[in-house]
């Protein structure tokens, strides 16, 4: 079945590359190198020439202890590179919470809202199901930015993932949300230890039991530092691309149909080789 979205029925049949374009000063992995609109612009053509099929953009950063941004700020940040992405028929999907966000940057035509609390801020789900065509994207995540690594999750990861994206998905179809609007994050990082984050990669398979796609985001994502570390060194972000790839490699390969990444090129170049070896098995 394709993701419906604002302007386009994305085909799932092959894995899609979401391009990451944080327009925010604080961003876990690029250091707000595109906070400008000029800058962000400029980034996101870089990554539809590398391959990308959709741009999901950022104006307030989610890592770790991040400090919530007032709404007129992020969408003073948003609205401008958007108005020009919006141009490019590309399919644009928008990284906010705030019910008021979205429903400014829906009015504008953007596709896909992709919401780190899965619409359950008061008015999210309002605000999305009033645009009756736009996709969804639903994350899992323990707690909230500014607390979550302080308190993770304890437990059965992927069964508490699990719980936690069906009753969100029943709250959306109760909300005249249909499902073919719909996909599933299970939040990587956000409140979980490494261990649970690579055990939901490891029974990510598991997720495809609530019969929507799936979205896997391991960009650069602190786990990977952790088991990269050497003489008690963790790698920084900038320094977990190839570890990135293999990432979104094992997610493709274990179901995912949609991962969101910051190096497009290499995870475009790295798909086309899993292809080509299923186009010959």
């Amino acid at each position: 079945m394709p993701w419906q979205t604002t302007r386009f029925d994305l085909d799932l049949s092959q894995p899609l590359v979401m391009g990451i374009v944080n327009a925010t000063p604080d961003s876990f992995s690029d250091g707000g190198r595109y906070d400008d609109a000029k800058a962000a612009i400029a980034h996101a053509e870089r990554l539809v020439k590398a391959g990308a099929d959709i741009l999901d953009v950022g104006g307030e950063s989610t890592r770790p202890g991040a400090q919530v941004v007032p709404a007129a700020q992020e969408l003073s940040r948003l609205v401008p590179v958007l108005q020009e992405l919006l141009r490019w028929q590309v399919p644009i999907s928008v990284d906010t919470y705030k019910p008021e966000v979205m429903q400014a940057v829906l009015d504008l035509g953007i596709d896909i809202v992709n919401d780190i609390w899965a619409l359950r801020q008061p008015g999210a789900l309002a605000a999305v199901a009033a645009h009756p065509r736009c996709g969804v994207c639903l994350m899992h995540m323990h707690r909230d930015p500014q607390t979550m690594q302080m308190h993770t999750m304890e437990g059965n990861v992927v069964a508490a993932v699990i719980d936690f994206l069906q009753e969100r998905v029943a709250a959306l179809k109760d909300g005249g949300i249909a499902s073919r609007r719909l996909v599933l994050d299970p939040g990587i990082g956000f409140g979980k230890t490494v261990q649970q984050n690579f055990q939901l990669l490891a029974d990510q398979d598991q997720l495809l039991s609530l019969g929507l796609p799936i979205l896997a985001g391991w960009s650069r994502k602190s786990s990977l530092g952790a088991v990269l570390t050497q003489a008690g060194q963790t790698r920084g972000a900038d320094q977990r691309q190839f570890a990135s790839v293999a990432a979104a490699l094992l997610a493709v390969e274990r179901g995912a149909s949609i991962v969101r990444v910051h190096d497009v090129k290499e995870t475009v170049d790295a798909l086309k080789v899993w292809q080509a070896v299923r186009d010959n098995s």
